[in-house]
C-alpha cells in the first residue's frame, strides 16, 4: 500500500470517527451559519504583488521527518505576514504531518491572510470544517479520488466549498490529473512536482502543465521550490503562484528566508 492509500485510509477513519462526535447535519448547520467573510483565496493569487507565495506551516512530513523541532504555528504566521506572504496554507493532518485542525483558527486570529486548509478532504464533512475552523480555501488531490468518477466527485466538493464562501486548490501530478481538474471545473490548480509515490520531485511536471491551463484558470506550483531562481523558472513558464513550505519552515526565521525567496534572482 503506498503512503497515500495508507493516508486515505486513515482520513476515511477519522472523518467517520469524527461524525459520530459531531453529526454532519449539525456541522453542516454551523458552516452555513457563518457570518464572518472569506478572505479571497484565489482572488490574492491573481492580485498580490509578485511573486506571490504560499507558506506553508508544518512541522513535519512522512518522507522529510521532523521539519522544524521548535513548531509554533503563530509565530510562523505573522513571520510569513511580514515577510511578504500572500497566503498561507495550514496543515491540518495530524497523525503524517503534525498539524491540528484548531491551528486555522489560532492563526485566522493572528494574520489577515487567507489561510488553505491543507488536508487529504475527502468528504463534505471537511469542507464544512474547514469553513467553521477558519479556513478560506481548502485542498482537493486528485489522486485521492481514483475513480471512473473523480471529476464528478472533485466537482461536488468544489461546489459545496463555493456555497460556503471557500475557493478550492484542486491538486495535480500529470497531464492526466490535470484533465481530471478541468473536468470538475477547476479554476484554480496546483501542480504538485511531487511524486506521492517514490517522493522524487521534478520542477519540469510545473514548467510542463502550467503552460497547458486555459485563460481564467490560475496555476499554483507546489513542492521542490527552494530559491528565488526556482520561482524565476517556474514563473516564466506560466506558474502565477507557488506553495512553498519545507524551505521556509527549515530556517530560523521563516519570514527572512520568504523575503530571500521573493527576491528577485
Amino acid at each position: 500500500m503506498s503512503i497515500l492509500a495508507e493516508i486515505l485510509v486513515r482520513k476515511r477513519a477519522e472523518v467517520s470517527s469524527a461524525k459520530q462526535r459531531l453529526a454532519a447535519d449539525r456541522l453542516a448547520s454551523a458552516a452555513e451559519a457563518c457570518e464572518a467573510a472569506t478572505r479571497g483565496f484565489r482572488a490574492v493569487l491573481t492580485q498580490a504583488s509578485r511573486p506571490r507565495i504560499i507558506a506553508e506551516i508544518k512541522p513535519r512530513s512522512p518522507s522529510r521527518g521532523v521539519i522544524r523541532a521548535d513548531f509554533e504555528p503563530v509565530s510562523c504566521a505573522k513571520a510569513y505576514f511580514e515577510g511578504g506572504a500572500a497566503a498561507i496554507s495550514v496543515l491540518t493532518d495530524n497523525r503524517y504531518f503534525g498539524g491540528e485542525l484548531a491551528y486555522l483558527e489560532i492563526v485566522r486570529r493572528a494574520v489577515p491572510l487567507p489561510l488553505l486548509r491543507k488536508d487529504f478532504v475527502v468528504d463534505a464533512y471537511q469542507v464544512d470544517e474547514a469553513r467553521v475552523a477558519g479556513a478560506d480555501a481548502i485542498l482537493l488531490i486528485v489522486a485521492a479520488f481514483p475513480g471512473a468518477d473523480s471529476a464528478a466527485e472533485i466537482r461536488r466538493l468544489r461546489e459545496r466549498a463555493g456555497s460556503l464562501g471557500l475557493d478550492a486548490l484542486v491538486e495535480v501530478h500529470d497531464d492526466r490529473e490535470f484533465e481530471i481538474a478541468l473536468e470538475s471545473g477547476a479554476d484554480l490548480i496546483g501542480v504538485n512536482n511531487r511524486d506521492l509515490g517514490t517522493f522524487e520531485v521534478d520542477l519540469e511536471i510545473s514548467e510542463r502543465l502550467a503552460g497547458r491551463a486555459p485563460a481564467g484558470v490560475v496555476v499554483v506550483a507546489e513542492s521542490g521550490i527552494f530559491t528565488a531562481k526556482d520561482i524565476a523558472r517556474l514563473e516564466s513558464a506560466g506558474a502565477d503562484a507557488f506553495l512553498v513550505g519545507e524551505a521556509l519552515m527549515r530556517e530560523p526565521d521563516p519570514g527572512v528566508a520568504l523575503r530571500e525567496l521573493r527576491r528577485k534572482s
